[in-house]
């Protein structure tokens, strides 16, 4: 019976060792959770960082910080005044990139 114990025991530690560790929650990790559909004014963004879709979050993120009180507030990238506001930034980035740079 001892024998019999020990062996058992053996075989499940046999098992445990070759089992590997799987992710339990296969949920999306989005940076936004909430999403506003108020209208914002672009000239109170101080920064505006844009997630692209990856395998982790299924959906393109528009994250806005205000200037007045730093609030991050997650935009609608579907709405047309957002991609109005993405167009302005884009543009008026490539335009600092293309002005040269003084030493």
């Amino acid at each position: 019976m001892n024998q019999r114990a020990v062996l058992i025991f053996c075989l499940i530690l046999l098992t445990l060792n070759g089992t590997k560790g799987i992710p339990l929650n296969r949920a999306s990790r989005c940076s936004c959770i909430k999403i506003s559909h108020q209208p914002v004014n672009p000239k109170s963004i101080k920064k505006l960082e844009v997630i692209p879709k990856s395998t982790s979050c299924p959906s393109l993120e528009v994250i806005a910080t205000m200037k007045n009180n730093g609030e991050k507030i997650c935009l609608d990238p579907e709405t047309e005044m957002i991609k109005n506001i993405l167009k302005a930034f884009n543009k008026k980035r490539s335009k600092r990139s293309q002005t040269p740079r003084e030493a």
